[in-house]
């Protein structure tokens, strides 16, 4: 049996998705005929409090679009320097929107208003001046950090005062919801455009939606268009996206369970440094340095035993906990890191 943490992305679909999915009433959604789409999509904006919704394929391409919609040609967009959209998207925030991303590090991947507000540039003859403030929420490379709703809300009314934007890569929104214990659409209430995936921690195979208001998601089917990402009968994708929606927001609260009793077992090996009390979702990012071994050469012994995680840089690793891992299996993973740092050991 194969135990696989490199992402919340592995995740197979259910047997109700599968079902759902053979089912669906379909129709061309170029054409917006698509009965299913139509559905998630209201679904969608209406779960995280927005006028309205737009499905695509990828949640790159909701946040290429989620940019083009609150930016201009020669903008910089103000980010976390760690952030998806910088460095994990093939440059489309330059390519697409013709924007260049002011970079800005925080320690925990929470960018705080007063960070921000020193990178804010107006309109003069030397410099692009700011077009959008983006943020992850879930932040991935910080190790699943959650912006807290407080910061949220400074960062939107600062923006908003200065006449700006604010796009939210919530690619896992829903497991922030779950930590703070808060409705989704209270998070996304405090940006503009909010991006998110069903295809990860909600388990469905294929899809993000993007959500703002009427106007912009008008303009986005256009965007989506140019990118490739108009679906035809995309029912069958969304079908299974429907459950994903409505049903798994209830099973995160078990990931983050995982997550955190992956941490603490991991924090008792000799050579993994890794606090806990950091761990706040499904994301545990942790340093194998004291092994010996480089994270490529540690993530290879592990696959040996069973066990699949990534390397992040070359000290630390990253484990994603989702559905398809229940305790037993996060419990014998955490087993075979502690086998593999003893036999490096010995």
């Amino acid at each position: 049996m194969i135990t696989d943490l490199r992402s919340d992305t592995v995740t197979k679909p259910t047997p109700a998705m599968r079902r759902a999915m053979a089912e669906a009433e379909v129709g061309d959604d170029v054409y917006g005929e698509d009965p299913t789409v139509n559905r998630l999509e209201r679904r969608a904006a209406e779960i995280l409090g927005k006028e309205a919704a737009l499905f695509v394929p990828t949640g790159t391409m909701a946040n290429t679009i989620g940019v083009k919609l609150n930016t201009s040609h020669g903008q910089e967009v103000i980010c976390e320097s760690r952030c998806h959209v910088l460095n994990y998207e093939l440059s489309m925030m330059a390519w697409f929107s013709g924007c260049l991303a002011r970079p800005v590090f925080a320690g925990d991947g929470i960018l705080r208003w007063e960070q921000i507000r020193r990178e804010i540039r107006p309109l003069g003859p030397h410099w692009a001046p700011t077009g959008l403030i983006e943020i992850e929420n879930t932040h991935n490379m910080a190790g699943g950090t959650v912006y807290p709703l407080e910061t949220l809300r400074e960062i939107r009314e600062g923006a908003h005062g200065l006449g700006l934007k604010v796009h939210m890569d919530g690619a896992r929104v829903f497991n922030a919801a779950e930590y703070l214990n808060v409705p989704v659409s209270r998070i996304a209430a405090e940006a503009d455009t909010v991006s998110f995936c069903l295809s990860k921690g909600l388990g469905a195979p294929v899809g993000s939606l993007i959500v703002g208001t009427a106007g912009q998601m008008e303009r986005g089917r256009l965007y989506r268009k140019r990118l490739g990402g108009g679906m035809r009968q995309a029912g069958v994708l969304a079908a299974a996206g429907l459950i994903a929606l409505e049903e798994h927001p209830a099973r995160l609260a078990a990931d983050h369970l995982h997550a955190r009793l992956l941490a603490e077992a991991l924090a008792r090996i000799p050579g993994i440094q890794v606090d806990p009390a950091k761990v706040q979702t499904n994301i545990v990012i942790f340093d194998v340095s004291g092994t010996g071994l480089a994270p490529a050469e540690f993530s290879r012994k592990l696959k040996e035993r069973g066990v699949l995680m990534n390397g992040i840089s070359a000290t630390q690793m990253r484990l994603v906990t989702h559905s398809d891992v229940d305790r037993g299996m996060a419990e014998q993973a955490a087993a075979v890191v502690a086998e593999v740092a003893a036999a490096v050991a010995a």
